[in-house]
């Protein structure tokens, strides 16, 4: 999630097991420590376009390396705090926010590798958006108060709402697969995999997609009281000896294209507006749209040895809030 969420949740994470005259000092190594594992998306090159897509989610997330991460964070924090907690306390409260990050991030729809080195499989559970005010106002709260007063009671309720939310976007997320299996069920499809991801800032509406017959399905829920559903959009699941009949198997961007299917889960199509861009369409800015967030764009004709461009579009136009708008409150 973004670094605000990690922070709040890493300080109120460290504050479950904190003294009242420890909740200041607590309340900053578990912030520090639960921002930490980010620190991996400076493992990039500029060389290499997708090296950061490798790296980011990846050891500094695993569950393995929360002893090691929360080691270096106590090292490098404990001065700061010298004096006012012993060694024990600053190891524990950055074991504590570092190892919340982690978990934090695999409940999003981004993927992080939990179980690196055993496993390159990036887990997702997707019940909570990378981005939700719902989430992390109260958190934000909840630790502000506590070291306000001391009191790391305040903090611990703010956990509590923090696990209670991500547990209501479990059931939100089996909403929208039952309500993305019976609109597929109206097209006669039955999909051996649907999946659910949450849309951008809350848990009221959703994103559904499958594929059926060499084609993706993407759709969208609002989950409140009742269910409402709005039909999609569908893109042919992206061959690349019938889209780019030019791409050599042997060149680096060959090569890419698997890198950027590995970390798509194979989810990937052709830009319908960029017959050369290679888009990933499990993430939409409106989630009934297939209007990649981030892809890959190759050139015909380059060298064997040229990388791919990687590209994002996450700065949502005036049409596509105006679409968001409609789809929350039609």
């Amino acid at each position: 999630m973004d670094p605000v969420s990690q922070g709040a949740l890493g300080a109120a994470a460290a504050l479950v097991v904190a003294k009242p005259d420890q909740v200041r000092s607590a309340a900053m190594l578990g912030a520090l420590a639960g921002m930490a594992p980010d620190l991996d998306v400076f493992i990039r090159s500029s060389a290499d376009p997708l090296l950061f897509l490798e790296y980011h989610r990846q050891f500094t997330h695993a569950l393995v390396f929360i002893p090691v991460g929360a080691l270096i964070c106590a090292l490098v924090l404990g001065p700061l705090v010298r004096g006012r907690l012993s060694s024990r306390a600053i190891y524990g409260a950055c074991l504590l926010g570092y190892g919340s990050h982690g978990l934090l991030d695999a409940c999003t729809s981004y993927g992080t590798q939990l179980f690196w080195p055993f496993t390159d499989a990036r887990i997702a559970w997707n019940n909570v958006s990378v981005i939700d005010p719902l989430f992390t106002v109260p958190l934000v709260v909840g630790v502000g108060l506590a070291c306000y007063r001391h009191s790391p009671r305040r903090a611990r309720a703010a956990a509590i709402w923090a696990l209670a939310y991500l547990l209501l976007g479990v059931a939100q997320r089996e909403r929208a697969e039952v309500s993305g299996s019976q609109l597929a069920a109206t097209r006669g499809h039955a999909p051996e995999e649907l999946v659910a991801k949450p849309a951008f800032g809350s848990l009221l509406l959703w994103r559904t997609f499958y594929e059926h017959e060499g084609a993706y399905y993407v759709d969208a829920a609002r989950l409140g009281f009742a269910a409402k559903v709005f039909a999609g959009e569908r893109a042919a699941k992206f061959d690349s000896t019938r889209d780019m009949p030019w791409l050599s198997a042997d060149s680096q961007q060959a090569r890419d294209v698997e890198r950027f299917r590995w970390f798509s889960n194979d989810y990937l199509a052709l830009d319908p507006s960029h017959p050369q861009r290679v888009i990933d369409v499990r993430y939409s800015m409106v989630p009934n749209r297939i209007e990649a967030l981030w892809g890959i764009e190759l050139e015909a004709g380059a060298a064997p040895d040229v990388h791919v461009r990687f590209f994002t579009e996450r700065r949502p136009s005036e049409a596509q809030r105006q679409e968001m708008l409609r789809l929350l409150t039609d």
